[in-house]
């Protein structure tokens, strides 16, 4: 008796259910519930997308047209931020008053009577695209030329070590970055650039700005500075004694939250970013702590150069770097090994991948090095960039 009960209580139940959905005008499908948490893409169009352009192994610059032919490809390739260099090897690529009164040449020989900055500039943002000035020597004064005229007309700038030798590694030449004559020297020149190109949309420093190898810091100036503030002590002996290295470090970071006050003190507005070397080496080996730089917000993005040649070591240099990259307010942009001087670029399957993992780990954008491999690489870029996922 019970079960018929229930079976007709059900059954009248349903009827009436069906009832009231025809009376409102609805279906008997029931309502699609869209997902709670809907997928976040991985990769932002608004991202920075850049490309280095600079005058060593390549002929982007050597005249209007070819600015304006590498400008053209950039946009194609779906690169919006131009790294254009602006000094290197004791020399600017655009007319510098700094560089004049220091050592009597103004822009490099070959640029005389052009201002390639100037050009750049006006073709890249009529195209839509960002330029910043790029200060690719930083404090490294000449590469294999015993200092280069900088040291030649100011030889208590150079760097030393400790058995008193201008500090060269790698080839470079370096300038003391702890002197404050040559560290308002740096500055000078970027308020230069910001000041005679008032539309520019960046500047930026790397792995020599700021910058030193541990090797230096044994001229007179930092060990006076040193013994100052150690009661008398001398500095250690060995360059990457942990504390010598701190020191030093810390020294080059009040540089660098100075240098980012005077530019943005001129132009608040424009893109102060640094692409240093991976952490820990970069400050074990040059002094940079980036990690420092990206909590104290100093920085407007940071571009760790991870420079790698299989899939394998970058994808073990992008999980290190992003164990050290804690405030996410400051974006984290991998730099990628496109072309080193005449070398041929990668494949475009391990390209692919360079940009895969730089999207799984949540970079939505990257910076390649050099303007050459994006030619090499044409259809490449044209076909998956910045899609790659």
């Amino acid at each position: 008796m019970k079960r018929a009960c229930f079976f007709l209580a059900f059954a009248l139940l349903i009827l009436c259910a069906r009832a009231c959905s025809k009376k409102g005008g609805g279906t008997t499908n029931p309502p699609v519930t869209p997902p709670t948490n809907p997928p976040t893409p991985v990769w932002d169009p608004n991202a920075l997308r850049g490309v280095w352009v600079t005058n060593v192994a390549s002929n982007a610059l050597d005249s209007r047209e070819n600015i304006r032919t590498c400008v053209q490809n950039c946009k194609a390739a779906g690169i919006n931020n131009i790294f254009m260099v602006v000094y290197n090897n004791a020399r600017t690529t655009y007319p510098s008053t700094v560089m004049q009164n220091l050592i009597g040449i103004s822009i490099q020989e070959k640029f005389t009577g052009r201002d390639p900055l100037k050009e750049m500039i006006e073709e890249a943002q009529a195209a839509g695209l960002k330029v910043h000035a790029w200060f690719e020597y930083g404090f490294s004064s000449s590469y294999s030329q015993n200092g280069g005229p900088i040291v030649a007309a100011k030889p208590n700038w150079a760097a030393r070590d400790a058995g008193g030798n201008l500090t060269v590694k790698n080839g470079f030449d370096w300038l003391n970055a702890f002197h404050p004559e040559v560290q308002q020297y740096m500055i000078d020149l970027f308020k230069e650039v910001i000041t005679k190109y008032p539309t520019i949309d960046g500047v930026q420093g790397d792995d020599r700005l700021p910058a030193l190898p541990s090797s230096a810091g044994y001229d007179t100036y930092t060990v006076d500075l040193y013994k100052a503030e150690h009661a008398g002590a001398e500095p250690p002996g060995l360059s990457t004694e942990p504390n010598w290295v701190d020191w030093r470090a810390k020294k080059l970071n009040a540089f660098l939250k100075r240098l980012r006050t005077e530019v943005k003190t001129l132009k608040p507005t424009i893109q102060f970013t640094m692409s240093p070397s991976p952490f820990p080496w970069g400050k074990t080996e040059y002094l940079q702590d980036w990690p420092t730089w990206v909590d104290s917000g100093w920085v407007d993005a940071v571009i760790p150069q991870c420079y790698r040649y299989n899939i394998t070591d970058y994808n073990a240099t992008i999980a290190q770097q992003k164990t050290y990259y804690k405030n996410t307010n400051v974006p984290f942009y991998p730099g990628v090994l496109l072309r080193t001087g005449s070398s041929t670029a990668p494949a475009d399957a391990l390209l692919t991948q360079f940009i895969q993992t730089n999207r799984r780990n949540g970079f939505k954008g990257e910076v390649f090095f050099y303007y050459e491999g994006v030619k090499d690489k044409k259809s490449w870029f044209e076909g998956q960039y910045p899609y790659t996922q």
